[in-house]
């Protein structure tokens, strides 16, 4: 059940925008594909085709107000489904939604539009639907249709319009209707690089007004610089809710577990040369799980080994920051390093000499190649390490800031 509900709080708290409680969400998928089929099948044999799926399962959490929350997950998780339910567009199985508030929604491209209305006559029907009047609509067309930027193709039946057109117009009157809560579902993925900066831009100055947005997104660099919480959701549940660099962090880790489940049979059958057993990371000095400081010493550690015997044989590490950005790689071929015959289990260590990196968590691939690159054995997100948190600056590196008072000019 979704109802709209009012809450009472401290008055020094955040009001609840949102409240979900015990939310599921069940489809029932079918197996046969035409009409005849059903009719063919109906009754008993008709059960033997249908497939329940639960989207979600018992989901529980709380969204205040004035806070940006990612929800992310892999493909078939859940998301949008949850995005769904807590925008009213289709009911919980079981369990209650209650939401505070004008809501303003983007959940799927051109969804509200009338195919054979034009985009003028779409600006006034959807704002309509949001709760304002012709009136207040007339005052901010002019500044929905420039942010939209389709110009003269307003007055144009809006099934002549590509995706991006669609996407501007639906998102310039969704941020022109004051909603107190908007959600949006991987729409800033559609559309030119300028005009999504002035999506960003226009999510940014909700913030500082103290909006509440719920975004779904695959861009995991959004989720860490646009969200102060993000929720990651796995087979229909919250697996994590919290800090968005921890939640990218092990989204990445699902990823890369559903990656590695997928191994056909033939890769799992193939015969290999050389095999990576495991890999660690810690500071010189500390234990392993120990946080590296700035100027401190990083040692990986690697368990290899070899079936056949090789001359021709090097190590090559990458560390990764947690949006999958490369921040440092190196090989013992660029350190002139001939490491001599490889045959059987072997110990290698690389040492990283006066670290630098910025706050955060960071993740070590390691490989096995010949001289010419080709691979042996990979191991990605082998081991992890963590960097404290540097309060004067943010990024993948770090340097210690100062500053200097700037004289007058002449």
């Amino acid at each position: 059940m979704t109802q709209q509900q009012d809450f009472s709080e401290p008055a020094t708290a955040a009001p609840d925008v949102v409240v979900i409680d015990n939310v599921s969400k069940r489809f029932v998928l079918r197996k046969d594909n035409s009409l005849k089929e059903r009719l063919v099948t109906f009754g008993r044999l008709g059960r033997r085709n249908r497939e329940e799926f639960w989207a979600l399962n018992e989901v529980t959490t709380t969204i205040q107000a004035g806070h940006t929350v990612a929800l992310i997950g892999h493909n078939g998780s859940g998301k949008s489904t949850l995005l769904k339910v807590i925008g009213g567009i289709i009911d919980p199985t079981s369990g209650r939604i209650s939401r505070r508030g004008r809501v303003a929604a983007l959940l799927e491209l051109g969804a509200g539009f009338h195919p054979d209305l034009t985009g003028r006559e779409n600006v006034f029907l959807n704002a309509s639907i949001m709760g304002l009047s012709r009136a207040v609509t007339e005052s901010r067309f002019d500044a929905i249709l420039e942010f939209s930027g389709i110009g003269d193709f307003i007055d144009t039946q809006v099934k002549f319009y590509s995706s991006g057109m669609y996407v501007r117009l639906a998102f310039a009157v969704a941020v022109h209707t004051d909603p107190d809560l908007l959600l949006v579902d991987e729409v800033l993925a559609v559309g030119d690089e300028a005009f999504q900066r002035k999506c960003l831009d226009k999510i940014r100055s909700f913030q500082e007004e103290g909006r509440t947005i719920i975004l779904v997104t695959h861009a995991l660099g959004q989720v860490v610089e646009l969200c102060d919480r993000a929720i990651l959701l796995n087979k229909g549940s919250i697996e994590y809710d919290g800090d968005p660099r921890v939640a990218v962090a092990q989204f990445r880790d699902i990823l890369e577990d559903r990656r590695l489940a997928q191994v056909t049979v033939d890769s799992e059958e193939t015969v290999r040369e050389a095999v990576i057993h495991g890999a660690t990371s810690q500071p010189e000095g500390r234990s392993a799980d120990a946080e590296l400081q700035q100027g401190d010493a990083l040692l990986i550690r690697m368990d290899v080994e070899h079936y056949t015997g090789t001359d021709d044989w090097m190590c090559a590490i990458q560390i990764d920051n947690t949006l999958g950005q490369v921040v440092y790689g190196t090989t013992t071929k660029r350190l002139e390093l001939r490491l001599g015959h490889f045959e059987g289990r072997r110990t290698v260590w690389f040492k990283l000499e006066d670290t630098h990196f910025g706050g955060g968590k960071y993740f070590v691939n390691v490989s096995l190649m010949d001289f010419a690159g080709r691979h042996f054995a990979d191991l990605a997100q082998a081991c992890s390490f963590n960097v404290a948190d540097m309060p004067l600056a943010v990024g993948s590196s770090y340097a210690t800031p100062s500053f200097f008072e700037l004289e007058p000019t002449a």
